[in-house]
């Protein structure tokens, strides 16, 4: 169900099913000033502090004016149009605002109002804050009108003192509110106590979170550790003779596993001046394509280094392989078991000593 009222010759529209109401085909609440509406102020300005609290109501009125603009600009005079705001303003509770004095060749305004929200509540607290928010909406609205980067409305007269109104003076101003705001933050002893401790609390916490990294750097540190020694111990090269090393290769072999052994091996040949090598392959079950490549290039790359290889251990899958790649084992010198490797280069190596 829907009902209307016109009062001041605007439109409201209550509908009770949906539990809203319009003002003037606008969405909108009515609250009390003087409770729900003191709370929710006394309660931002505890918040924030009493200064930071003016210029946010200030910078909220003054943002909060499209609305008003465009509904003077349609009228044929900015006095006009400023008239009707000011009886559309009295209808929804904003008070009685006056256009006390304009003068455009100075970009000088002058505004009193009476009984303003903001009055009301602070008369209810009993304090002296100004009438911010309704000073940044006049701020706004001649700020337009000026044609001018930005105004400032001082408030002159207060209804929460001894006067009867509050009144406006409105012109250009050089400051902006950012530049207000920044000010403030420089000077304010209470500001720069809030911002000291949220610079030590800043500094806390990029604290906790370098040690947090130093202990994550650590870690992966340790587990790069790990994975070397995990990978040493999986295919280790032993010495097995004075020349000879032996590199028994277990489980499955990759091509990243293949080519990390093949750094080691190859550095190992350089250190201890092996002459041969023995690649036993007796507990690797299966190979990929890749990863006999890897091997092929392993015993090129050992070959030049000086060092004989030995390949022993192949089982059928994995001598099928390497011959479906085109390997040609007749190239390489295989032997049945890791022994016969030993055997094998143990007699190459004594004949050599003998020649």
């Amino acid at each position: 169900m829907i009902e209307r009222a016109t009062l001041g010759g605007l439109e409201f529209e209550y509908d009770s099913d949906r539990g809203n109401i319009r003002m003037a085909g606008n969405p909108a609440i009515f609250i009390w000033t003087e409770s729900t509406l003191a709370g929710l102020i006394s309660g931002l300005q505890r918040m924030v502090g009493t200064d930071r609290f003016r210029l946010a109501l200030h910078g909220g009125g003054r943002d909060g004016v499209h609305d008003d603009w465009a509904f003077i600009s349609q009228f044929p005079t900015f006095e006009e149009g400023f008239a009707a705001l000011v009886h559309v303003a009295a209808t929804f509770g904003w008070g009685r605002w006056e256009l006390v004095s304009l003068d455009r060749a100075a970009k000088r305004a002058v505004v009193r109002v009476y009984n303003h929200w903001e009055t009301n509540i602070q008369k209810v607290l009993g304090v002296n804050w100004g009438a911010s928010y309704l000073g940044g909406k006049f701020a706004g609205i001649f700020q337009r009108h000026f044609d001018v980067p930005q105004c400032w409305a001082e408030q002159v007269a207060f209804a929460t003192s001894s006067d009867t109104y509050d009144e406006f003076v409105i012109s250009p101003s050089d400051a902006s509110l950012e530049d207000r705001l920044e000010h403030m933050l420089a000077t304010d002893d209470a500001t720069k106590a809030d911002l000291a401790v949220a610079l030590e609390r800043v500094r806390k916490e990029v604290e906790e979170r370098t040690e947090t990294e130093q202990r994550l750097l650590e870690k992966l540190s340790l587990i790069a550790k790990q994975e070397d020694a995990i990978r040493a111990l999986a295919a280790p090269i032993i010495e097995v003779w004075e020349g000879v090393l032996t590199l028994p290769l277990i489980g499955t072999v990759d091509a990243q596993r293949a080519a990390d052994t093949m750094g080691r091996l190859l550095d190992t040949i350089i250190q201890k001046k092996a002459s041969y090598t023995i690649i036993d392959l007796t507990g690797v079950e299966l190979i990929d394509t890749a990863t006999a490549e890897h091997l092929l290039r392993l015993v090129l790359a050992a070959e030049l280094l000086g060092a004989r290889c030995v390949i022993t251990g192949i089982r059928p899958s994995i001598a099928q392989t390497m011959v479906s790649i085109g390997i040609d084992l007749t190239r390489l010198t295989t032997l049945a078991s890791l022994r016969d490797g030993l055997v094998y280069c143990i007699d190459q190596t004594r004949h050599k000593a003998k020649r």
